[in-house]
């Protein structure tokens, strides 16, 4: 049955389907003529909102309202116009089907280093794709909370990455072709994968182990002595951040919220320094194996990153207000119906992630920038094309670190390792 595995990527949160986002990377190079039906950029709409075609006709007075229109106004209409059809729709949906029949059809255990890893019940396998929500309401009807020693890894041990291919991939259809040769390029440079709980966290996981694992230093912007003052300092000017939604905790009091984020901020310095200081490799990956078996402390470090992330993009935002340069993601962020300024960003998208929805793929941008590190994905659906291998940002700091990541679909992220190191581009 494909029930087993159907769950793999994290659900989907707008257009987010395979292909939906696959032009989005055109955005971020400098504009240039297109060859002859070539397909138009498109940004993923949350939501299912319907897609402008960009020669939808408009009203005769188009040339006089568009002048009368502000920079930023005019720069949100070329993105509504340039977003795909509803035959990108179509196209996407029957290459998600197309997906989902290649898949292997039964429910596997991989074969990790350890022989006994093949014993291991299915209840392991299946909580490594559900929702962190559901396994704590699980949790609740059963009248207990599982201590953080009892609660199963969210990063799983490694694999062979060809091996895990194999297993995934087994049928012959286009998708599954296009799949093996993805994995069979990456194993070039990777020789093994760590799957990640796919629970709407998973880019936010992926990312951040892969920089907890590879770090040898505590990144300047959290040694700042202001890093822990930023609740505080943002609180104060834009009381909006009141609404921020917190992960619920069984028995512990609401506090006030800023009190809250600065336990999550500190927390993350604390683990960050702690790791980075480790100097053998195998006692690194242990410390981060560790970590990211504790429930608590896991969850409390994605609310951190997340509000990393509104902060990076209240400066973008209020940089852009001031005409100061800003990245050309950040217009597209803005321009989105569902996040024109900071305050709905946080209540449409950065609430929702790690609840009903993940990473949108302009918010992977924003994630590289609040941590100001060069995000490599390898978008295996993407095989062949220039996008196949993706950076966030694609015009990054010589001196940001490189953390590497693998997705089938845009949507959910898994872990290449072995011959992954701490680079610089």
């Amino acid at each position: 049955m494909n029930g087993g595995r159907a769950a793999a990527s994290c659900p989907p949160r707008g257009s987010g389907a395979p292909g939906s986002q696959g032009s989005f990377q055109g955005w971020m190079a400098e504009p240039r003529s297109r060859a002859a039906g070539a397909e138009q950029p498109q940004v993923a709409r949350r939501g299912g909102g319907a897609a402008v075609s960009p020669g939808e006709p408009g009203p005769a007075n188009a040339a006089a309202e568009q002048k009368g229109r502000s920079a930023a106004e005019r720069r949100r209409e070329c993105v509504r116009r340039s977003t795909g059809g509803p035959e990108e729709m179509s196209r996407t949906t029957s290459l998600a089907a197309e997906e989902d029949a290649s898949r292997n059809c039964e429910m596997y255990l991989p074969a990790y280093c350890n022989p006994s890893a093949m014993e291991i019940s299915l209840d392991s396998e299946e909580d490594m794709y559900r929702d962190a929500e559901e396994i704590e309401r699980e949790k609740m009807l059963l009248g207990c909370k599982t201590s953080s020693s009892e609660y199963k890894p969210s990063v799983a041990p490694e694999m062979d990455i060809m091996e895990y291919c194999r297993k995934e991939w087994r049928g012959n259809t286009p998708v599954a072709k296009r799949m093996r040769k993805g994995y069979e390029a990456v194993a070039q440079k990777f020789a093994s994968i760590r799957r990640v709980r796919g629970d709407n966290y998973c880019a936010l996981r992926a990312t951040l182990f892969q920089a907890l694992s590879q770090s040898t230093q505590l990144p300047t912007w959290l040694q700042s002595e202001d890093f822990t003052k930023l609740p505080e300092n943002l609180l104060s000017k834009y009381d909006w951040i009141k609404q921020w939604q917190l992960k619920q905790k069984l028995g512990r009091k609401m506090g006030e919220i800023s009190d809250e984020i600065k336990e999550y901020l500190m927390l993350l310095r604390k683990k960050w320094k702690y790791i980075s200081e480790i100097k053998g490799p195998i006692e690194k990956q242990e410390a981060c194996d560790k970590l990211f078996k504790n429930e608590e402390e896991e969850y409390s470090l994605y609310e951190a990153l997340k509000f990393l992330m509104l902060n990076t993009a209240i400066e973008l935002y209020n940089d852009d207000k001031n005409g100061r340069r800003v990245p050309v993601f950040s217009w597209l962020l803005f321009a989105r119906d569902t996040s024109s300024n900071p305050c709905q960003l946080m209540h449409n998208h950065l609430n929702q992630i790690g609840h009903s929805g993940g990473l949108e793929q302009v918010e992977m941008f924003l994630l590289a920038y609040a941590l100001q590190y060069t995000i490599q994905v390898y978008r295996l659906y993407k095989y062949s094309t220039d996008e196949f291998i993706t950076l966030y940002p694609n015009d990054p700091e010589e001196d940001w670190p490189v953390v590497t990541l693998i997705t089938e679909d845009d949507r959910h992220y898994n872990i290449p390792v072995r011959m992954c190191q701490e680079t610089k581009l």
